[in-house]
């Protein structure tokens, strides 16, 4: 996939533009969204998504398109999964709701740039090491096994990974403990201080860097194309904003999600490793000779994305349903 750096930069100037339009148009001035204006607008960035996925089939093949397309719901999916972690930040910090829009722009913002460093050296590791796939896939197998160890209970689990950094932060920096508006520090009696607006910030951020370390080599084993794998990212994250508030309470009601996406990496991570195996060139492993193992097409991998996300929600509101108490 030959990508000019024009391309590149256009790409990126118009990604650029729609978060800085998102900005002006919605969250500069501080307001709690309707139901109605959270879904046309995830309705309009999906539609983007699509319509680009569709350029990207018309312009360089169906096989990219493929790959991009099965990129994109995988990372979408492990976004909503990320949503029930900022409704655990939110709720604990205790966010007022007109100012969420702004800490969850901004910590999008800094997922998709931290997202970009992880990308690059990704690509430059796999141009370089040919093994790296062997971990990346042991990582996303370990990843799968922890994801369900942990959904037993993961409000606690995460609670715990916030009160630990909210620790830390507080060791460091002087804070208060009432909102200023949407600012991130304040003065009070003569001394600058850090709001709980940028305690939340921090903790945001450093949780999209554990999800950097899982989505991306997620993503890797779908495709090789860094350029198919940044835009995957960037429009799986944009509109993530109005994903939030749009499906609100409903993420308490996918009970089997951690269990569906633990199953998607698992996948990817056999996926992964089966490709390594093909491109072997490590002496210890049939000689430094290519292993002659099935290697899982584009098509299948989506094909077994969509099906376990469709499987997944379809069994978690049927549990949800029948575990509403019944009217006397």
């Amino acid at each position: 996939m030959d990508i000019s750096t024009t391309v590149w930069i256009v790409t990126c100037v118009v990604i650029a533009g729609l978060f800085v339009f998102d900005f002006f148009a919605h969250v500069r001035v501080p307001h709690a969204p309707s139901l109605k204006e959270s879904g046309a607008w995830s309705a309009v960035y999906i539609s983007i998504a699509i319509l680009f996925g569709l350029f990207v089939w018309w312009k360089w093949g169906g096989t990219f398109g493929g790959e991009y397309f099965a990129g994109y719901v995988t990372e979408k999916a492990l976004s909503v999964d990320n949503l029930f972690v900022f409704v655990i930040i939110m709720s604990k910090f205790a966010v007022p709701k007109e100012y969420q829009q702004k800490v969850l722009l901004l910590g999008i913002v800094m997922a998709l740039v931290m997202r970009t460093v992880f990308i690059l050296v990704g690509a430059a590791a796999i141009n370089a090491y040919s093994w790296i796939f062997y971990l990346f896939g042991a990582f996303l197998i370990f990843t799968a096994v922890k994801l369900v160890s942990e959904s037993d209970d993961p409000v606690e689990h995460e609670e715990e990974r916030e009160s630990r950094l909210e620790r830390f932060v507080k060791r460091y920096l002087r804070t208060s403990d009432e909102y200023d508006g949407d600012k991130l520090f304040t003065k009070a009696n003569g001394k600058r201080l850090a709001t709980p607006m940028l305690m939340v910030l921090v903790v945001i951020g450093f949780t999209d860097v554990l999800f950097a370390l899982d989505s991306i080599p997620a993503i890797y084993g779908l495709t090789q194309e860094p350029y198919l794998v940044f835009t995957a990212n960037a429009f799986a994250l944009m509109g993530l904003r109005q994903l939030y508030f749009l499906l609100g309470g409903l993420l308490d009601r996918l009970v089997y999600l951690s269990y569906g996406l633990s199953f998607i990496l698992a996948f990817i991570g056999v996926k992964l490793i089966l490709h390594a195996l093909h491109e072997n060139t490590l002496p210890f492993i049939n000689g430094g000779e290519h292993v002659s193992v099935p290697e899982v097409t584009t098509p299948v991998s989506l094909a077994v994305i969509v099906l376990t996300l469709v499987i997944t929600t379809v069994a978690s509101l049927i549990k949800s349903r029948n575990s509403e108490p019944k009217p006397s």
